[in-house]
């Protein structure tokens, strides 16, 4: 199998769906709503993405892991993802599936960056979206971000002119209505968390670092340096902010991409070890096998 179906953008996403199902400006956004489908199992492996998506739940429960944490999407929820994420679905509530309806709108990373939106206040401190990907919506906010859903629906659907800058503009504002929804839960729970906003911060900053270049680097010091801070103070924001070291971040990363690669594609072990910067097969193989107890050929195999 092509390992590229594992690192999917929004093309690939939007395949996944009967296009009856799905009203689109492209391959550049999308808004797709379906109730309980047989293709959420190709999300029942690790995909990275490359596009940004919010996912509203309006039936049903699904348990998700995003990048390494779990977490349980219900109704009333939202859930969002930016490019670099990894995520697939843990769990789904086999007496909740007729219950099951999600609304999906997706951009492409192209898309957003037309839109000239600051998206430095969506990482802002106290933005925990890196965090808490999932929220739970009052009623007012329900209400909001359902009308917005709605009247993009109608504009794609219609056959008015400036349909792309109709929907850019109605993006570039429910995007600050989401920031403003992000912001207040990330104030919320600092009252009641009380944690270092530095540390925070740094983690964020870090973890968005790290699903660009965990491929090439592994070194505590390639990160520390991004950042602008000695690896021994950066060691201890990232283990103050998260409850784990940051070498078992990066090894965390490290370990699903190889996975993916002896899971899902036809490299062979020795072009794995190129893709991933190791200096040879016996280091790669001895990394492998200390983090999961199995050789690469062994873990292909099993």
């Amino acid at each position: 199998m092509d390992d590229s179906f594992f690192n999917m953008d929004l093309t690939q996403f939007k395949q996944l769906f009967p296009s009856e199902h799905q009203l689109a400006l492209g391959d550049d956004f999308c808004i797709i709503d379906i109730r309980h489908d047989e293709r959420i199992t190709a999300f029942q492996t690790p995909v990275r993405l490359d596009a940004y998506l919010v996912v509203f739940c309006l039936g049903g429960r699904v348990g998700m892991s995003i990048n390494m944490k779990e977490y349980t999407l219900e109704k009333d929820q939202i859930a969002l993802m930016i490019p670099g994420y990894i995520g697939h679905v843990v769990t789904e509530d086999p007496q909740q599936r007729e219950e099951a309806h999600y609304v999906i709108i997706g951009m492409s990373r192209r898309y957003l960056s037309t839109l000239h939106l600051d998206l430095n206040r969506f990482f802002a401190d106290g933005m925990t979206l890196l965090d808490s990907p999932c929220i739970a919506l009052t009623q007012e906010e329900k209400d909001i971000t359902a009308r917005y859903s709605e009247l993009a629906s109608i504009i794609l659907r219609s056959d008015v002119s400036n349909k792309r800058e109709c929907v850019a503009s109605l993006i570039s504002s429910l995007f600050y209505l989401s920031e403003g929804i992000f912001t207040k839960r990330a104030n919320d729970a600092r009252h009641i968390a009380q944690r270092s906003s530095r540390a925070d911060d740094v983690f964020n900053k870090f973890l968005r670092l790290l699903a660009d270049h965990h491929t090439q680097e592994r070194s505590v010091t390639f990160y520390a340096d991004k950042l602008f801070l000695s690896p021994k103070y950066f060691s201890k924001l990232i283990k103050a902010a998260s409850g784990r070291s940051a070498p078992e971040w990066i090894d965390t990363y490290v370990i699903m991409e190889a996975k993916n690669y002896l899971k899902y594609s036809d490299m062979s072990i020795k072009q794995i070890v190129y893709q991933l910067h190791f200096t040879d097969q016996p280091t790669f193989t001895k990394y492998f096998k200390t983090h999961t107890g199995l050789t690469p050929a062994q873990f292909r195999k099993s």
